[in-house]
């Protein structure tokens, strides 16, 4: 009998396919809607897809759990301590997405800046009837300061592209100094207050953690210049989105450009969505075919592992291994 794999809300039809060869696979695209689910999960051994709720409650319905492989960098879904006292393994897939989500910063940052969005609606509704007065200008990119929280290898993707593609001075902010990308792309640390202060451009892209929790809220938002313009690719919950809203309508930054928010799918009266200083994409950030099968081509591999007894290559919870 094939062992039986979750898939859980949605996962590339070449790598369903991979593992429809050696394994009984089967897709929930609405678990919480779908009568089976429940049933299914308590004979799966292995889970894998986006955002599966990796907590206590359930994991109680699933005994016979062994892996549950993220078809993502982050994984803030899932309770590794949890996962560990029960024996089930957790991974995720850093690296391949990378340059992908850099790219996506960078032309959000462009996006922002020279309000793209806001001057491509300009055009379509038929409002260009001459030369722009100084009231549409954007803003410039190159040589200005960028300021990364959080300078990791999705930090150091963007600090490459704004360093020697748009001649940025770089600083950037982690919990240990980056020497390498001090010597590379003559990144400056400071503090998150410094940081703050002196950056014209700031990119948060820290991943979700009980310590990074909210951790740009108003007296961050305070700090920073009223010429600057803020960028989230990282995850809604990093920001306390009440004060980034209060943040933008008190002129305290100028802009933000935001691929994540506090809710997902964001709801549809969130004032952010009514500011023309604001761009807001749909969590885009790893979002090309490319990227995506090749995420869930590394998740199926860190899965397979573990069903053929082997160690992935990708493990969150080190401490499994000591069971």
């Amino acid at each position: 009998m094939k062992k039986k794999i979750l898939a859980y809300q949605w996962l590339e039809q070449p790598v369903y396919d991979r593992l429809m060869e050696d394994y009984d696979v089967r897709l929930f695209e609405n678990p919480e809607h779908d009568t089976d689910f429940l049933e299914f999960l308590r004979e799966a051994e292995g889970v894998i897809g986006f955002g599966f709720p990796g907590n206590a409650a359930m994991l109680d319905k699933a005994p016979n759990l062994k892996i549950i492989s993220n078809v993502s960098v982050g994984y803030n879904n899932l309770n590794l301590a949890e996962l560990t006292k029960r024996g089930v393994m957790g991974t995720n897939t850093p690296g391949v997405l990378d340059d992908t989500v850099a790219d996506m910063a960078m032309g959000l940052m462009l996006a922002t800046a020279r309000r793209i969005p806001e001057l491509d609606g300009y055009v379509k509704q038929g409002l260009w009837k001459g030369l722009l007065t100084n009231d549409w200008y954007g803003m410039d990119v190159h040589h200005k300061t960028l300021g990364i929280i959080g300078m990791g290898r999705i930090g150091n993707a963007i600090a490459k592209r704004a360093r020697f593609g748009f001649d940025m001075d770089i600083l950037y902010h982690t919990r240990t100094k980056k020497p390498e990308a001090e010597e590379r792309f003559n990144a400056s640390y400071r503090s998150l207050e410094n940081l703050l202060k002196e950056s014209d451009y700031v990119c948060l892209v820290t991943p979700l953690t009980e310590e990074t929790r909210g951790m740009i809220g108003s007296e961050q938002f305070r700090l920073m210049k009223p010429s600057a313009i803020f960028l989230n690719i990282s995850r809604g919950g990093t920001v306390v989105e009440e004060d980034l809203i209060d943040a933008l309508q008190q002129n305290e930054i100028a802009a933000a450009g935001l691929d994540v928010f506090a809710q997902e799918p964001v709801d549809p009266s969130n004032p952010l969505l009514q500011m023309k200083n604001v761009v807001t994409l749909p969590h885009i950030g790893s979002s090309t075919y490319e990227t995506e099968v090749a995420m869930a081509q590394l998740a199926a591999d860190n899965l397979t592992a573990v069903l053929e007894g082997k160690k992935p290559g990708n493990l969150l919870n080190l401490d499994v291994l000591g069971r």
